[in-house]
């Protein structure tokens, strides 16, 4: 293992559907405004760290990589793409509220959804990623914009006690390569978006 690198966890910005409490999978919805928005200030709060991410790796769905774009046009770091860093898919629960989906499958619907992808699944392409990553950027310290499902099955799978609480829109949690594995440095932070976070 490569020591004291850094990955910058970023689930992407808001959309209509995230406000409307649709679930959207790998359905390709865009940005919305105050997505966008939040991008800036997430940008902002990383220039005071000025010089310590080398680079922006993100989902290719359009709501993460307009997010990654924002932020490596913010800080003047190379931007990249990886589909091995898009959402799960939902299946049929797609375009869905969460009313939506009980009245269709019940209380226990993340379960009985037809045709949506599986937490193995989703845990083996995402370390898959990481560990191909590391092995071909050692020492560098890299922002990963992704999104919430795929960040929460990452998490589960990165760092020991990581629960599976809600990931923030347009949260950051950093977790640091040691010898002994991932170590949380910062999780599920959003002070970025406090009115009273910027002077």
């Amino acid at each position: 293992m490569n020591a004291c690198m850094r990955m910058g966890w970023v689930r992407h910005g808001l959309t209509a559907w995230n406000k409307a409490g649709k679930i959207q999978g790998t359905t390709d919805i865009p940005l919305s405004a105050v997505g966008e928005m939040q991008a800036q200030r997430l940008a902002d709060r990383l220039l005071r760290e000025k010089g310590l991410w080398n680079g922006v790796v993100s989902s290719d769905l359009k709501r993460a990589a307009k997010t990654g774009q924002i932020l490596s046009d913010r800080l003047g770091i190379p931007f990249l793409t990886d589909p091995r860093l898009k959402e799960r898919s939902f299946g049929q629960a797609e375009g869905t509220t969460e009313a939506e989906r009980i009245e269709r499958w019940g209380p226990d619907w993340r379960r009985r959804v037809p045709d949506q992808e599986t937490d193995g699944s989703v845990r083996e392409r995402g370390l898959a990623f990481v560990e191909q990553f590391t092995a071909s950027h050692p020492g560098e310290n890299w922002l990963v914009v992704t999104h919430g499902s795929f960040l929460a099955q990452m998490l589960q799978a990165l760092i020991a006690d990581a629960g599976d609480g809600h990931i923030a829109n347009l949260s950051l949690t950093v977790l640091e390569r040691r010898e002994d594995g991932w170590i949380p440095l910062l999780h599920n932070c959003t002070a970025h978006l406090r009115d009273d976070f910027h002077e």
